[in-house]
């Protein structure tokens, strides 16, 4: 058992890939006020303890986590494809649990909102 916690920890520190096939969905949800706000809701009770009111990756779970949340304001993360995104929101990894449970929309509906975190 602690074999597979810290293969598991390994695994979730290394750099997290979508497969090719994510990588070129298109989000079929337009950007809207509504949409965004729909969003933001999902934000406020699912992401921001981990990933901060701001999207830094500093919210108040992020210091008892094994792994630092992504920060939605970096490079990297707004460099990523709106299906790359929404493969990590609908799979997880590691501390960050998998939201397939959400519905599509609210998922794509959250690329948009991690958008609105671009520098």
């Amino acid at each position: 058992l602690a074999i597979l916690a810290v293969a598991t920890l390994v695994w979730a520190q290394g750099k997290w890939e979508a497969p090719a096939e994510a990588k070129k969905l298109k989000n079929p949800v337009a950007k809207s006020a509504k949409v965004l706000d729909q969003a933001k809701k999902i934000f406020e009770t699912n992401c921001v303890p981990c990933h901060g009111p701001k999207g830094l990756g500093d919210g108040p779970a992020a210091a008892a986590l094994p792994v630092k949340p992504v920060n939605w304001t970096a490079v990297a993360t707004q460099s990523e494809t709106d299906g790359e995104l929404f493969w990590k929101i609908t799979s997880g990894r590691g501390p960050m649990p998998p939201w397939k449970h959400l519905p599509d929309n609210d998922r794509w509906a959250m690329v948009h909102f991690i958008r609105t975190f671009k520098k």
